[in-house]
């Protein structure tokens, strides 16, 4: 933008200098041709006062010795001729030339003759100039003289070269001017756009410093940061809000169980007894939903600070975390990696979090005799985590709608989940300058693909200088609860 806008105001400096510039150089052009002109001029007319008895007494007298004087002394070719166009005296540098005919016919038509009317330095013809000899009102002859052009030419270039020069630093003063103007004009635009980058990433504390720039965009700088104020506050009460709610609501619900709970032997018909297992099992369901909002609203929270962690080490984790109930679901779970660190650069605990809510659905979806695969890769510069199942999969509408807030497949309504573990794995990823795409496997299944940036410099180092100072936790296994159900959705 700045680049713009320097050329924007160098145009327009070009252009005033063009259109200041070209008169006055026209302008200095045709008043030294005038110069010039008027000189020769003066000098043709002396000549014609003193041809005057040289024409009508037939001889040319002092005429010859005045012509050779002034062509030694200016090199200025000059003839006097009569009415018939004959020569009667001439300087020796005397040669006519193109132009010469028409100022002898416009002198000899009782008028004076200068051209051109002016001299460029690309123009090589000379100054022709040529006057009438009258006597008594009667045109006896001419005076012609042709000067030669070359010391016209040099200063009107010499006066375009330094109208060019002038010109020239004009442009460069221009250009150290827009830079520093624009710099000052755009600072606050370019910190703006910078601030406006850092808040889309997750870095809602950064602002812009409101005195910089002109008076407008101090102003718009001052608004910015009083909204990006106020979004951020709704923010964290938004999500203040939902953790305190779902803190605040376990209790209660702790309580409500075990009333239930004590409910159990006083009931002695089947039916009873099934409301009661039912009732049992809702209160479980809404626990799964508190636990999940409450670490929805921790990962919305993160101010993304981003450690290395390894990440096959952390997927292998993960596998073995899920093993049993993946035996319990008769589903075959394993892990496809060489064995070689992985490395990743995310949020802590991002990989952990996105692995167990994959590998729960992939688990929980394929079903007796189906197959889970967790391969780990590094790809595109980073590293790339896949879960692949055997499951019915998705279409394409529901792929789209996969990770919303609290959506579940219309056919899965019946199935135990919260329909927040993708949320909370793509807050995660999105948190992490990651990826998270879904797609229909082949022949059928689901293939859920987790992509996170490497680490740069040394990866193993950055990693043991992490776990050294605590910033990277270690993956605790998270195994099944109650009824198989597990512990993260």
């Amino acid at each position: 933008m700045r680049r713009r806008l320097v050329i924007s105001y160098l145009l327009l400096m070009v252009l005033v200098l063009i259109a200041l510039e070209t008169p006055l150089a026209f302008t200095l052009a045709s008043r030294e041709t005038d110069r010039v002109r008027a000189d020769r001029l003066a000098d043709a007319t002396r000549f014609a006062s003193l041809a005057g008895p040289a024409l009508r007494g037939g001889s040319p007298g002092p005429l010859d010795g005045e012509l050779a004087a002034y062509d030694a002394l200016y090199g200025i070719g000059a003839a006097v001729v009569d009415r018939e166009r004959r020569t009667v005296a001439a300087s020796s540098a005397w040669e006519p030339g193109a132009g010469t005919g028409a100022a002898l016919d416009t002198a000899l038509s009782g008028q004076q003759f200068s051209g051109p009317e002016s001299v460029w330095p690309w123009d090589g013809g000379p100054v022709v100039t040529a006057v009438p000899i009258n006597d008594g009102g009667e045109v006896l002859g001419a005076v012609v003289t042709t000067s030669p052009a070359d010391g016209v030419r040099r200063t009107v270039s010499t006066w375009w070269l330094l109208l060019a020069g002038i010109g020239l630093l004009a442009v460069l003063a221009c250009v150290s001017t827009a830079f520093g103007l624009a710099g000052w004009v755009l600072r606050p635009v370019t910190e703006l756009d910078a601030v406006t980058h850092e808040i889309a990433e997750g870095r809602r504390t950064a602002r812009v410093r409101p005195r910089l720039g002109p008076p407008e965009l101090r102003r718009l700088a001052t608004s910015f940061n009083d909204m990006a104020d106020a979004v951020s506050d709704v923010m964290d009460r938004q999500r203040a809000f939902v953790a305190h709610a779902s803190h605040q609501l376990r209790n209660p619900l702790t309580a409500l169980r075990l009333r239930v709970e004590e409910l159990g032997p006083s009931l002695s018909d089947a039916d009873g007894r099934a409301e009661h297992r039912l009732a049992l099992e809702e209160t479980d369901r809404l626990a799964t939903v508190l636990d999940a909002l409450l670490t929805l609203a921790r990962a919305e929270r993160e101010e993304n600070q981003r450690v290395t962690v390894d990440a096959a080490a952390t997927a292998a984790s993960r596998v073995a975390a899920w093993l049993p109930l993946a035996r319990h679901c008769d589903v075959a779970l394993r892990l496809d990696a060489d064995g070689e660190p992985v490395y990743a650069r995310t949020v802590p605990t991002a990989i952990d979090q996105a692995l167990d809510a994959l590998i729960d659905n992939a688990v929980k979806f394929s079903g007796a005799g189906g197959e889970v695969t967790v391969t780990v890769r590094a790809a595109e510069g980073g590293t790339t985590l896949t879960v692949r199942d055997t499951g019915p999969g998705m279409t394409a509408s529901q792929l789209d709608q996969a990770t919303e807030r609290f959506w579940r497949a219309p056919d899965v309504q019946n199935v135990d989940g919260a329909g927040l573990g993708l949320t909370i794995a793509a807050v995660l990823v999105d948190a992490s300058d990651g990826r998270l795409t879904m797609r229909q496997g082949e022949p059928r299944g689901l293939v859920a693909e987790l992509w996170f940036p490497a680490p740069a410099g040394d990866p193993g180092e950055a990693c043991e200088t992490a776990a050294a100072d605590g910033s990277v936790e270690a993956a605790e296994p998270v195994g099944p609860r109650r009824d198989g159900e597990p512990a993260t959705r």
